[in-house]
């Protein structure tokens, strides 16, 4: 087999070529699920290589998305093009998961440590890069006829789509294979299906066959894709429609409105993606006759595209000059970014005269470039989101404009990963008392609160001490700074609270209650107030609330003594009283 027979497109006749593809995309998907099973048994174990994290995030997304450039090229590209754009790949997607996880939680284990985020930027990547390389080797050109982009790009994402929904079937008669048997007592088969070492590569066998499968029917896929795409289109004049009425709508209503719904950015962005979208599904590959009304609704979506990305910016930029930089405004700086790219091509494209839109063309193929440049800024040290928000909040702190009891310090503590905290490890010996007591608060922090963005410790106790008049202790309300889960010291609930001496050693504890529950605060032999333990009822019966407010709250003997074990005491929880019956 020779490099040029190769890298021809598959041909269903030459029974050679389909069955040396097929063997060579079933090999890859069983291979690709037995590795990821052998990841999943060692995370799950915590033996090599889990215990590496670095080694683990990059082996993962290397196993999970490079078998891909194998699917999709198997039958396209030249053995020594496929060799090498899969080691690129490989190189990429090993990098970039091996600095997620390096810059991300560093508790986090597993598919945890690496986010969503990095799993979607190495797909885009893959899928964006692949579709670079394939129609240029398939021309022998470094850049390659428009067309020929447009066809394969669409053939594959088709074939995506697909194969995922084969694979999904597979699974549903797989389900149903267990439900029937079961019914007649055989539960080999629900017993088989729930075990990893066939789950992992059965899954990536039936895509691989289902890729194989679409590859030999290549002209009923592009059947697929021609419908999919002339449905799309019509959906263009009504896309931009919308969009040119919702412009000429602002004049009279204003931004305000806009603005107040704190994701203006993110629809505006994503109204530009649909027109973008739709663009393309009507003009396609350049060559098909269009209908005259989806030509002008392209060249009036072409235009739209410039005021719609302008007020993204714009709405973005108050944003950030207002509450200063976070992960999420700077990956939407991105994507204007990238919309700007986009609109500035298509408005070109939109009014030059001659063959419709034919500026389209070159656009895409620039942006492609564009955006792959953006995804490998963000998710690598160049212009990692999480490290540029975390000096841009931390820099708007020590500057004062933001006070200290109102700066998002769970930001630092679980948003922002490596970067975070090692800012929360700066600001706890801070000059500024407040900063340094709220930042210590913060590292101590388990999970977050759901206190909103704010963190905690910018709310006080609302505890109201009984008899009125009375002093909390000195030293308890101190407390706060290091109990993290409750919502009375937390300032979350409105809490009562009175001194009863409950241990006889003649020093009152704090009984301290958020109505369901009452927990017991006292001194230990250092002077430090500590939680004790807590009492608490499971009838519902018991006014809590009143009792500590009017002081009927007393002691008494327990009805049944404490059992003693050698490691610690039982106690006794009693029954409720079964209700009365009407």
């Amino acid at each position: 087999m020779t490099e040029a027979s190769f890298g021809a497109p598959l041909d269903v006749s030459d029974s050679r070529a389909v069955r040396r593809a097929t063997i060579l995309r079933l090999a890859t998907g069983l291979v690709q699920g037995l590795l990821l099973y052998g990841l999943y048994q060692a995370d799950q174990s915590k033996v090599w290589p889990a215990t590496q994290r670095e080694l683990y995030g990059a082996l993962l997304l290397v196993v999970l998305f490079t078998p891909f450039v194998v699917l999709a090229g198997v039958s396209a590209l030249r053995w020594r093009t496929l060799a090498a754009w899969k080691g690129v790949a490989a190189v990429v997607a090993a990098g970039l998961g091996a600095y997620g996880v390096w810059s991300g939680d560093p508790t986090a284990r597993g598919v945890d440590a690496l986010g969503p985020q990095t799993f979607f930027a190495v797909a885009a990547l893959v899928f964006i890069g692949h579709h670079l390389v394939q129609p240029a080797d398939m021309e022998r050109r470094r850049i390659a006829r428009y067309p020929t982009y447009f066809d394969v790009t669409w053939k594959h994402g088709v074939q995506g789509a697909l194969s995922l929904g084969f694979t999904g079937a597979f699974w549903l008669l797989l389900f149903l294979a267990a439900a029937l048997f079961k019914l007649i007592g055989v539960d080999a088969i629900d017993k088989l299906i729930k075990h990893e070492w066939f789950s992992f590569p059965a899954t990536t066998v039936m895509f691989a066959a289902a890729v194989q499968l679409t590859d030999v029917r290549a002209n009923l896929v592009r059947g697929v894709r021609t419908v999919a795409l002339t449905l799309l289109a019509w959906l263009l004049p009504l896309m931009a429609l919308i969009a040119a009425a919702f412009l000429l709508t602002l004049p009279f209503t204003g931004l305000e409105p806009l603005w107040k719904t704190k994701s203006a950015t993110a629809i505006l962005l994503t109204a530009d993606a649909f027109l973008i979208l739709l663009a393309n599904a009507a003009y396609q590959d350049g060559t098909e006759k269009t209908a005259v009304v989806l030509k002008w609704a392209a060249r009036l979506a072409g235009v739209l595209l410039v005021p719609i990305t302008v007020l993204a910016a714009y709405g973005l930029s108050l944003r950030i000059g207002q509450y200063g930089l976070s992960p999420d405004r700077i990956i939407a700086a991105a994507c204007v970014l990238v919309a700007a790219g986009y609109a500035v091509g298509y408005a070109v494209a939109a009014v030059r005269p001659g063959a419709w839109m034919k500026a389209l063309e070159t656009t895409n193929i620039a942006m492609a470039f564009v955006v792959i440049a953006v995804l490998l800024a963000l998710y690598t040290p160049v212009a990692d989101p999480r490290r540029l928000s975390v000096n841009d909040q931390v820099a708007r702190l020590e500057k004062g404009k933001v006070k200290a009891d109102d700066f998002d310090y769970e930001f630092l503590r679980f948003d922002s990963g490596r970067f975070g905290r090692k800012a929360l490890d700066r600001l706890k010996a801070n000059p500024d008392a407040v900063v340094a007591q709220r930042a210590k608060v913060a590292g101590a922090l388990e999970y977050r609160t759901g206190n909103g963005r704010r963190s905690p410790t910018v709310a006080h106790p609302r505890i109201s001490f009984y008899p009125k008049g009375i002093q909390p202790p000195p030293g308890f309300l101190a407390l706060y700074a290091q109990e993290t889960s409750n919502d009375c010291l937390l300032g979350n609930l409105e809490c009562e609270a009175r001194l009863l001496d409950v241990t006889g050693d003649a020093r009152p504890e704090v009984l301290l209650s958020n109505g369901w529950e009452i927990e017991v605060y006292g001194r230990g032999v250092d002077g430090a107030w500590r939680k004790l333990g807590g009492f608490r009822t499971e009838c519902g019966e018991v006014d809590i609330h009143g009792a500590l407010r009017d002081g009927t709250l007393g002691l008494a003997p327990p009805m049944v003594q404490d059992l003693t074990a050698p490691k610690g005491a039982l106690r006794f929880v009693a029954e409720c009283a079964p209700a009365a019956k009407p």
